[in-house]
């Protein structure tokens, strides 16, 4: 990156990269680092990438402690910077090149958990996989997606597809759970009904405002198998689940802005965004 940006002198620097943020302050060339996480949930990143970043651009749910002072916050998360309804439009005709979607069917993602803030942490293991999948077999179509590698047992589920579709196949489906916190924002700011079986929860503010302001999401702690099931019996019980989910959604979209729209201005503006931000954050509301 560093030779890269020697040749190509870019303007400013972009990302949710440690690496940025000396190689900008070698070369003189601002940088943004965009990350979500709160600062003690990636603490290594944090203090690797924090301290020489020119601004971190986080949503207001996300708590960057020491370095709150050169952070600029928004009414949104990143996920709405490319799901928010102004950009995002659900293709069933899509889901349908891979599989049937008249029939109900659930998501299972498995994260790969080998990011260095994920040491020891644990997620959804064989045998608890296998109860989902029994659990929900009697309800419609179980399909996986999977960073890791599948036992054999699991193989049949999976969804051999282009990645890219996911979304369109996360909008449509009746209920997705996974241990990824990624897509388990994904999945709550499309208004599906979301479970996240993960020892990070209760650390990550904007998920955690997702679920408990919201109601968009469900996290629960890798100790409590059972409090899972539950849930998932709780959630396949419960009439007009996808309308419900959709209204939720609604109320969440009418309270934050359209955040590709806002990026995009922010950074063709830095750094005047910088200022016009500081000087009054309500600027983000002409971005919806």
């Amino acid at each position: 990156m560093f030779s890269f940006c020697l040749v190509n002198r870019p303007d400013i620097l972009i990302g949710t990269s440690v690496e940025i943020s000396y190689v900008g302050k070698i070369l003189g060339i601002p940088s943004i680092n965009v990350n979500e996480d709160d600062a003690e949930a990636v603490p290594l990143y944090a203090k690797l990438g924090y301290p020489l970043a020119s601004i971190i651009l986080t949503p207001q749910a996300c708590n960057n402690g020491r370095w709150e002072n050169k952070t600029i916050k928004y009414a949104g998360y990143h996920e709405l910077g490319y799901l928010h309804s102004n950009h995002f439009s659900p293709d069933r005709s899509i889901v349908e090149q891979y599989f049937s979607t008249p029939q109900r069917y659930f998501l299972i993602r498995f994260a790969k958990l080998n990011a260095h803030h994920d040491a020891g942490v644990k997620g959804i293991n064989s045998d608890i996989a296998a109860k989902i999948i029994r659990l929900l077999e009697f309800h419609g179509k179980v399909f996986i997606t999977s960073e890791r590698e599948l036992e054999p047992q699991f193989e049949k589920y999976r969804v051999a597809a282009n990645p890219l579709f996911m979304h369109h196949a996360v909008y449509f489906a009746k209920m997705f759970i996974g241990d990824s916190q990624t897509m388990t924002a994904e999945a709550a700011v499309l208004g599906t009904a979301s479970l996240r079986f993960s020892d990070f929860v209760g650390k990550i503010g904007y998920l955690e405002e997702l679920e408990h302001k919201y109601g968009l999401t469900f996290g629960i702690n890798t100790s409590e198998p059972k409090k899972l099931y539950r849930k998932i019996e709780e959630f396949l019980s419960t009439p007009n689940l996808e309308e419900e989910w959709q209204r939720r959604r609604q109320r969440m979209l009418s309270e934050k802005i359209d955040v590709g729209s806002f990026m995009t201005w922010f950074i063709e503006n830095f750094p005047q965004s910088v200022e016009i931000m500081r000087r009054d954050s309500d600027f983000q509301w002409k971005f919806k």
